[in-house]
């Protein structure tokens, strides 16, 4: 695996080595002992799935906070989607600051979300399907969202919002206290 660091303090863009040959090719997507030889968070706990049916949609930008702060795996299984990572650990020499990357199915590669990080991305194809794997079990008391379009980020989106959970569309502007508030985030 290759892991190139984005420009958010412990995201990492992480490409699997494929080897190939005429059956096909076989890549290793994972391993712990690669993750911790990096301080990333080997622990991973659960996974789950997004499938997406159109083009535009926009989930996030989410996070969960203490007791319960994960780092997540990120891998696009079909289709492709932009995903961002936003910064929102105050103590990070890159607070507020966002990296962004094209994941798709065709270059099987993940973002590493670390812990104290907001996640979200928007659909570039229909039919496109997120993979996660988390470090921590989803804990509704600690889940929590900053709206996406916030000015406070300047995050550039690639392409129009078409389809968005009320939630995600009406989160308040961002303040530091607002980071801790109580608001449920629905996976």
């Amino acid at each position: 695996m290759r892991f190139t660091e984005l420009g958010v303090c412990g995201a990492h863009l992480v490409e699997a080595e494929p080897h190939a040959d005429q059956r096909g090719l076989f890549a290793r997507t994972w391993c712990a002992r690669e993750f911790a030889s990096r301080g990333l968070s080997p622990r991973l706990v659960q996974a789950s799935v997004s499938f997406n049916a159109r083009q535009g949609t926009l989930r996030g930008l989410h996070y969960q906070t203490s007791p319960a702060e994960e780092a997540k795996l990120v891998r696009c299984t079909a289709g492709r989607v932009w995903d961002v990572v936003l910064d929102l650990r105050p103590d990070s020499p890159t607070y507020l600051a966002h990296a962004a990357v094209e994941l798709s199915a065709d270059t099987r590669a993940a973002v590493y979300v670390p812990e104290g990080c907001a996640h979200g991305f928007l659909t570039l194809t229909d039919g496109a399907e997120v993979l996660y794997q988390m470090s921590e079990y989803y804990a509704p008391a600690s889940s929590r969202g900053v709206r996406w379009n916030d000015p406070a980020f300047g995050i550039p989106w690639p392409a129009p919002v078409v389809v968005i959970s009320e939630r995600d569309r009406t989160y308040p502007d961002f303040r530091p206290a607002h980071a801790q508030s109580p608001l449920e985030v629905p996976r």
